[in-house]
């Protein structure tokens, strides 16, 4: 049987992969050490030059089905893992076939879940978490996808300006349809209920969390907490009509929860005194596309919206109000955030990425001029925060090795 590769980005060093082995004998010349998340297929992250993949063994057949739909899914720019091929055709040196091999991008400074945990997260945080997971499963259901096994163990998460953004790492279960229904999207609700009751007790019986956090009460927050987003981003609102500002209030409220509105669908009655408003089309990234559109930085949204506030904080110590918005951003981009970036340490920049750090930094500035009854330098609070807390913080992310192909 000959070796088959379907991928929408061909890598010759794909080649070089001992297809021939099963994925589970697979060693330290081609796997790097990054967290993964519980599954039921076996799972290996690979570093090929300076490509990182992961690598899922399972049935041709539902390879494919996923490899595709995460393709429309990211086509839809939906937050998921970015698929890059399948490989079958996989036999072993005694001629037995092999399951075939689904490949995903590996998303940098992503964690599962009990990795978080692992990195000291505490019961504290577990709200914020329940919102990306909400957060995220409402966003494939205004896209009409179905998702069928929504839980923590299926989602990756990276650090989002204190709180977390969720991305689909696992769709197996999934399907894009037409239009979805108020049962399905309850089958969806249902499902992430039991599932992260389920994970959440396992955390308390390993001593990942706090035996005392209310886990059954965490889990059925998810559903109140979808009902309160969902009902924001669709729900028809009637006014009279001269409370038309109410049009703006709407879209003010979707933009500070991040969200942009693509297409508003206004009615009013026949005598044009009643108005109706229903958002029609919404996307997440209101603040990331402000925040690319005045500096270039692709960021979380969360990240964005707090650099996007250090920009406005900047404007006005400077008095620069009067000043063309994209020149202020661009002074602040060469007088604050570049040589702030440039003041981690090679040794500390697989720990989070720039805009995490930054976040954190204005963070520690807050506690050190509380601390010290100032205001202190935000440089200076950088060099406090690279010296003392930086260091402790586990590396999220492994940096490229120089001069190898192969991740080792």
């Amino acid at each position: 049987m000959a070796l088959h590769i379907v991928a929408n980005r061909p890598d010759p060093a794909l080649l070089r992969l001992p297809w021939a082995t099963c994925l589970e004998e697979w060693d330290d010349e081609y796997v790097v050490p990054l967290p993964r998340g519980l599954s039921r297929h076996v799972v290996r992250i690979v570093r090929l030059g300076t490509r990182t993949y992961a690598i899922k063994e399972t049935v041709a057949e539902i390879a494919f089905k996923e490899y595709h739909l995460l393709r429309d899914l990211n086509r839809l720019g939906l937050p998921a893992v970015v698929p890059q091929g399948v490989v079958t055709g996989r036999v072993d040196e005694h001629g037995e076939e092999l399951p075939a091999a689904l490949l995903t991008e590996h998303l940098q400074f992503s964690l599962p879940y009990r990795s978080l945990f692992a990195h000291g997260l505490t019961a504290d945080n577990v709200p914020s978490l329940m919102d990306a997971l909400v957060v995220l499963l409402v966003r494939l259901h205004l896209e009409s996808f179905f998702w069928g096994d929504v839980s923590l163990s299926n989602v990756l998460f990276r650090r989002n300006a204190g709180g977390f953004a969720a991305y689909l790492v696992d769709a197996e279960t999934g399907e894009l349809r037409g239009s979805l229904s108020q049962q399905m999207r309850d089958y969806d609700l249902t499902i992430a209920t039991e599932n992260v009751f389920a994970e959440l007790l396992d955390l308390q019986a390993s001593g990942s969390l706090d035996e005392h956090a209310q886990a059954l009460e965490i889990a059925t927050s998810i559903r109140e907490r979808y009902a309160a987003l969902w009902a924001e981003l669709t729900d028809v609102e009637e006014f009279s009509a001269d409370e038309m500002w109410r049009i703006e209030q709407r879209i003010e409220r979707l933009n500070d929860l991040g969200f942009d509105v693509d297409e508003l669908d206004i009615v009013t009655d026949l005598g044009g005194d009643q108005v109706r408003i229903q958002p029609k089309v919404v996307e997440l990234g209101h603040h990331r596309r402000e925040l690319q559109a005045l500096t270039g930085l692709n960021v979380e949204d969360g990240q964005a919206r707090r650099l996007l506030n250090d920009i406005a904080a900047f404007t006005a110590h400077y008095d620069l109000g009067r000043e063309d918005r994209t020149l202020v951003a661009n002074r602040w981009l060469t007088r604050t955030w570049e040589p702030l970036i440039a003041m981690i340490p090679a040794e500390h920049r697989g720990k989070l990425p720039p805009a995490e750090f930054f976040h954190e930094v204005l963070v520690h500035r807050w506690y050190l001029s509380e601390r010290a009854g100032h205001e202190v330098g935000i440089f200076d609070t950088a060099r406090d925060y690279i010296e003392h807390v930086l260091p402790h913080r586990p590396d999220e992310v492994v940096e490229v090795s120089s001069g190898r192909d192969s991740a080792g």
